[in-house]
Parts: structure tokens; sequence; C-alpha cells
């Protein structure tokens, strides 16, 4: 009975065109559920879910995001179960001489109240710091040069990966899967030549659905310089000339987002720069610094992918300077010198 429920309800998310990894995921928590609780569905109750979310809280340690999710799932597979429609609270009464019941509710359940669940530590590079974390990318590629040694090709793809996620604003998973036929023309900036715009094609998606397209439009020139570089002189140096991907790895390869991660971490950590540094808040410095530079915000909302101006806001940490620039602009009509009276 278990096994047919889980069929029906898999087969009922991909009749709503969910993404397999995102069905596959939701019945990895339901048969987790299944083992804690050790019971049968038409047997779970609210209490199960309440010592269910406080073991994840206090032994497991997991965000309130990740549990939220994971309630959210539980409460689809219950609702499923109950929903008339598909027989089940009937099959159970007649098997068992009991039914499914309504197991997450408004009172054992996380709400979403806030736009930003992240860690409160977490924070962009200052412009000194991305500077030198990408200064020293640039010192690790000749290090291998000058000492001869396997991986110069390899620094040098991860320098100029760390400049593309800075320089374009992307996720770690988005700048892993570019291809390089990802770089167009904008025909707005020809001084860009074929990198004046950036297709992302896989940006974040929306729960169960595929990714989501969008075109950044390249504005910082050295960064384009630096793909360029790396695209026209170095890349090829892999051997690799069949292979779609940009950040392509010496045994033919596409980079991984771990790898990146594995990287980002040793330069950090070597730089004794602050762990809450992590490759995200390349991102979000992408936001900070062109806000400070005076570029539009729906502009920067457009490039990196958000649908609401609230989620580009969490983004932005401008330095004190800034916020110091913006309060004399907004005083100074107030602190003016009031003008003579020319009949006086």
């Amino acid at each position: 009975m278990v096994e047919a429920m889980v069929r029906g309800w898999r087969a009922q998310q991909a009749a709503r065109g969910l993404r397999e990894d995102t069905v596959t995921a939701r019945e990895r928590l339901v048969r987790r559920f299944l083992e804690y609780t050790n019971e049968y569905p038409w047997a779970w109750a609210p209490g199960h879910v309440d010592e269910w979310s406080l073991w994840l809280t206090s032994e497991k340690h997991l965000a309130p995001s990740t549990i939220r999710s994971y309630q959210g799932s539980l409460r689809l597979f219950s609702e499923f179960l109950i929903d008339g429609r598909y027989g089940w609270s009937v099959a159970c009464e007649d098997a068992f001489g009991t039914h499914p019941v309504t197991i997450c509710h408004e009172w054992n359940t996380i709400a979403h109240l806030n736009d930003y669940e992240g860690r409160p530590e977490a924070r962009p590079f200052t412009r000194e710091e991305i500077q030198h974390f990408l200064d020293y990318a640039d010192d690790q590629v000749e290090r291998a040069v000058r000492a001869k040694r396997k991986g110069a090709l390899a620094a040098y793809r991860d320098a100029t990966l760390f400049k593309v996620i800075y320089g374009w604003g992307l996720r770690r998973t988005e700048a892993s899967k570019l291809d390089v036929v990802d770089f167009g023309r904008n025909a707005k900036a020809p001084q860009f030549g074929r990198y004046g715009t950036l297709n992302v094609r896989y940006g974040k998606a929306k729960k169960g659905q595929p990714p989501r397209r969008r075109n950044v439009l390249s504005v910082m020139d050295w960064a384009v310089e630096a793909v360029a570089d790396y695209v026209e002189n170095v890349r090829p140096r892999f051997g690799c000339e069949d292979h779609p991907a940009l950040w392509v790895t010496e045994r033919g390869g596409r980079v991984k987002p771990a790898e990146i991660n594995a990287r980002f971490v040793a330069y950090r950590d070597a730089l004794k720069l602050p762990k809450a540094l992590t490759v995200h808040s390349a991102r979000h410095s992408y936001v900070t610094h062109l806000t400070e530079d005076g570029v539009d915000r729906r502009f920067l909302q457009q490039q990196v992918g958000h649908e609401n101006d609230s989620s580009t806001a969490i983004y932005t940490h401008v330095s004190d300077d800034f916020m110091n620039t913006m309060l004399h602009k907004a005083l100074a009509p107030a602190l003016a010198p009031i003008p003579a009276d020319k009949d006086r």
C-alpha cells in the first residue's frame, strides 16, 4: 500500500511537469520520515511532525528554511493522500479501519516570514578584498609558470573563472555550466566584441521548474579582457576543442561547482580572509559595488535574475562612504543657504 501511494504521488507530480530531481528528492524525504516514525502513512499524526521537526532543529541543527522545505514536502504528500479524488482514504479505511489525516498545519510548521534567511554574518567582499583575492589568483598562475610545475593552465582557468563570477554577478552553478558559445555580441556595446552579453542558461529555478534563463550584459571591461584572453589563448591548450564547456579540466571534463568551491576556500584561507566570505559573496559584491557606482537598481535586478526588487536589496551592502555621500545629497536642499530677498 505504501509503495502504491508513493508511486501515485510520483505520477501526480510528473503530470504537473515537475523536474525528476525534485520529485526524487521529495520521495526520499517521505521515506526518511517513514523510517523516523516507524509508522505507516495512515497512522501518521501531527505529533509525529512535531517530534521530527524538533529533532531536525535540536539534533541535526538544520536551518529553518531547510526544515520548512521538508515540512512542505510532507504537507504535499499528506494532502495527496487525503484528497478524495485519489481514493486513498477509502482504500485505507477498507483495509486497515483507519485513514490518513492532515499532519502539517499552521501550528506545527515554520512560516516564511522573512525575505532573507541566510546566515547573518554573510557579506560581500569589500573592494579591497575582492582585488586582493583576484590578484592572489593571478599570482598562483605566475608561481606555477616560474616553478615549471603542472597546474599552470588550471590556475589560469580558475583565476579567470572567479573574475567571471564577480564580473557578471553569477552563482557558482551558473558559472560551472557555462559554454563558450554562451557569450555573444551586444550592438549597444561594440567595444566588447563577442563578449558583450552572457546567456546564462542554468539560472536558479523555481521549486520543481526548469532552470531560468537570462541574458547578462557585460559592464566591466577588465573582466571582458580576462575572459577573451582565456578563451582565445589559454583554453585551446587544454586540448578540448570539441568540448562545449567554457571551463574544462586537464582530463577533458567540465569543472564542477564543488571544485570551484574548493579552490575558492584554498585561496580565501591562504589570504586569511574571513570565513564568512563564500563564492556567493562575489555575486553580492557585484550588486553592491555597482550600486555604489550609481547603476540603476532595476537594471541590476534584471542582471542577477531576481523577480523582486526586495531580493536585490538584500544583496546590497553599500559602504559607509556611499551612505554618507547619499546622506549629504539628501540633506543638501535643507542645509542650503536661503537666498537673500532681491527687494531688500
